[in-house]
């Protein structure tokens, strides 16, 4: 025993020495980190110099950078999903995955390092909505972050609360962020012509662009990939609560899917992204990836192919202004 320890009295000594080893058991950062959290914990824990709130609200949610100053979770910075380089233009394609050196600029510059805890915070809308913090919460995955998390029901949970808001702006704190890419988590065209990955190829979109009622506009073909199956990622969602659905909800609708890897993919990645949260991060599914190219970088090759169930008399409704 040090002569310290012989200096305390011993049940002094018994209650530092159980203090102690209770202090050192304390699982790390990382270790702990869940994919959504409550607003309850996010405020009890957001004053932590370990967390950034990171608000992402765009237009695609009906907010942006004015909704962010009117009204944000105290110390939140803003970093505008849609404007911001979350998703890029690359080889003439919208929406993909930004380049390493891209990454680590918007990351470092938002504030953000691999020491963090990142909480994605989206408006809590919509499930479209939702997608916008499943894709950035999948981009800083594929950039190797080890600590993120979404919070659950998103800014509008939050005030549902009743909890501490503030307006103004926090400008972020660049950092210096070194990306460790998670090539697992992407399926690259080549590989999905090939199909190299033996995956089910799960189109996240509703049925209408699935069978070729629909396109986006940056699509250049109705339909889907071939033997791609339909799984609407708004059916993981639940409008009423503005959530995901409970796990054993979530775990019942993806039980239809075939076990094996899985490739994700909508019309740019948005979409397709709640699929990839939903089956690797909250259900483990493993060697789950998402396309981010999806049908804008499917089609925009005229040679691939694409199956659709669209008619002449869709083509006509859409001549005469009832379709797309």
């Amino acid at each position: 025993m040090s002569a310290v320890a012989a200096s305390l009295p011993r049940r002094a000594f018994v209650a530092a020495v159980v203090a102690f080893a209770a202090l050192v058991s304390l699982p790390a950062l990382g270790a702990t980190i869940e994919p959504l959290v409550t607003p309850q914990w996010l405020n009890e824990n957001r004053s932590s110099p370990d967390v950034v709130v990171l608000d992402i609200r765009s237009a695609i949610d009906g907010g942006g950078t004015e909704a962010y100053l009117k009204a944000h979770i105290p110390d939140a910075v803003h970093s505008d999903y849609d404007k911001a380089g979350w998703r890029v233009t690359r080889n003439g394609v919208p929406f993909m995955l930004p380049t390493v050196a891209q990454l680590e600029k918007l990351i470092g510059e938002t504030g953000i390092d691999e020491d963090n805890h990142v909480v994605i915070v989206p408006a809590g809308v919509s499930a479209t909505d939702f997608g916008s913090a499943a894709r950035v919460y999948w981009t800083l995955k594929a950039a190797g972050h080890p600590a993120v998390s979404i919070l659950d029901g998103g800014f509008a949970a939050w005030q549902a609360a009743a909890l501490p808001v503030e307006s103004g702006t926090n400008p972020p704190s660049p950092k210096i962020f070194s990306a460790k890419p998670d090539n697992s988590l992407l399926a690259e065209i080549e590989a999905v012509e090939r199909n190299a990955v033996n995956a089910t190829l799960l189109d996240g979109r509703p049925a209408s662009f699935f069978e070729g009622r629909q396109k986006a506009p940056a699509a250049k073909a109705y339909g889907h990939i071939p033997g791609a199956i339909n799984l609407d990622s708004a059916t993981f969602y639940d409008p009423a609560t503005n959530k995901l659905r409970s796990k054993a909800e979530l775990a019942d609708i993806a039980a239809k899917l075939s076990e094996g890897p899985v490739v994700s993919y909508c019309n740019t990645g948005h979409w397709a992204a709640t699929n990839w949260f939903v089956l690797s991060v909250m259900l483990g599914r493993p060697d789950v990836r998402l396309y981010d190219g999806s049908m804008v970088e499917w089609t925009a090759d005229a040679r691939r192919p694409v199956a659709s169930s669209r008619t002449r008399w869709d083509d006509v409704k859409k001549a005469l202004g009832f379709g797309s």
